[in-house]
């Protein structure tokens, strides 16, 4: 099953870098991007694409890793309170049976 999966995946990536190169060979017609206080130099509209396509995996990456983090934290913190609670729960029995 593992080398089916790998088979798979394999073919495709292939498939997805081969749909890349018949974009890029057919969309080279030369732009340039203008923004609000500067203009890129022209190039090809796939260039455009795929940067936009990395940029934006890239933000992807980013965002996950920062959520990745914040719940890590945060799941370091409540158990920290849970073994707290834990010692809490302990020491109050221990008193209850030296009490009976």
């Amino acid at each position: 099953m593992a080398g089916l999966r790998k088979i798979l995946i394999t073919v495709l990536v292939l498939v997805l870098v081969l749909l890349a190169l018949v974009f890029s060979m057919n969309n080279q017609m030369a732009v340039s991007l203008n923004f609000l206080l500067f203009e890129t130099p022209p190039h090809g509209v796939a260039v455009w694409v795929i940067m936009a396509f990395v940029l934006g995996a890239l933000i992807g990456v980013l965002m996950t890793l920062l959520a990745t983090f914040r719940t890590s934290v945060s799941r370091r913190q409540l158990k920290k309170r849970l073994d707290r609670a834990e010692q809490a729960l302990e020491k109050s029995r221990a008193q209850n049976d030296q009490a009976l």
